[in-house]
Parts: structure tokens; C-alpha cells; sequence
């Protein structure tokens, strides 16, 4: 499980025209499952997500979390988080979990984050041609890893 962290201003997700999941200052998350991703790493790595200090306190520092702000969070699944691009000039996407195990894990760990948070959470589209858009705030941006 590979997830992509951004501290973001407002973000939004659009599907053929039509917005799946929007939210205000918070998280954007890109999510990419591997395979052998279990319940185990996708509770520890929520939590993690949760409880990481990256938004500002009063005096400026990083250090409150998105639970401590009540920031929101839209999770995008994005199976390109795990390409492997060590051989040639074509990613190879054979890491990445195929849609019968991936989308599982997915719904799985939109569910954990929003039972952490105690509030929904805004989510793309599965499998859909996406387009992010986003306000990224700092520029924060943080890779979590199984």
C-alpha cells in the first residue's frame, strides 16, 4: 500500500462532469493497494494518515493533525502509485492489486479513516477516468508506505 499525502486548501474529484467527492481544507489521499495489503497495514497505515502533525498550530509549526484541525478528507484511488519503472520506459503496473482485491481494500480503508475520524469521507470513483483537482497548501506533500 502506497499513499500519497496532500495538504490541501479545498480538493475535488470529477467524473464525466459530475463531482464525486469534494472537500474544504484537509487531505487529499491517492491510494494505491498492493496484493498482500491486509487488514493489519491498512488500519496502521489510517491511523498514521490520522494522526500525522502536519497542520499548523498557533504559533505556525507543524503540529496538529487533520483530526486535530477537523480538516476533511477525500481518498482517490490510484493503482499508478505502485508502477515500476526500474525497467525501460513503460511502467509495469504487476505490483499493483487487480480490482477484485483492490477494491476491498479500498472501501475497507475509506471506512477505518472515516471511523477514526468520526465523520464521512469523500471518495473518487473506482476504476473511473478521474480528474483531481486541487488547492495544495504549503506545498505539503507526504509519502506513507507499507
Amino acid at each position: 500500500m502506497r499513499l500519497v499525502l496532500q495538504r490541501v486548501r479545498y480538493a475535488r474529484v470529477t467524473v464525466e462532469g459530475r463531482v464525486t467527492g469534494q472537500i474544504g481544507p484537509g487531505l487529499l489521499v491517492l491510494a494505491g493497494f498492493a496484493p498482500d495489503d491486509d487488514a493489519a497495514s491498512l488500519d496502521r497505515l489510517a491511523r498514521k494518515m490520522v494522526q500525522l502533525r502536519i497542520f499548523a498550530d498557533e504559533e505556525g509549526k507543524m503540529n496538529r493533525s487533520v483530526q486535530d484541525v477537523g480538516g476533511e478528507v477525500l481518498v482517490v484511488s490510484q493503482f499508478t502509485l505502485l508502477a515500476d519503472t526500474r525497467k525501460g520506459n513503460r511502467p509495469s503496473y504487476i505490483g499493483a492489486a487487480p480490482p477484485p482485491v483492490a477494491v476491498p481494500l479500498y472501501e475497507q480503508f475509506v471506512q477505518l479513516v472515516a471511523g477514526l475520524l468520526g465523520r464521512p469521507v469523500a471518495t473518487g470513483e473506482f476504476g473511473a477516468d478521474m480528474q483531481v483537482e486541487l488547492l495544495n497548501d504549503g506545498p505539503v506533500t507526504i509519502v506513507l508506505d507499507n
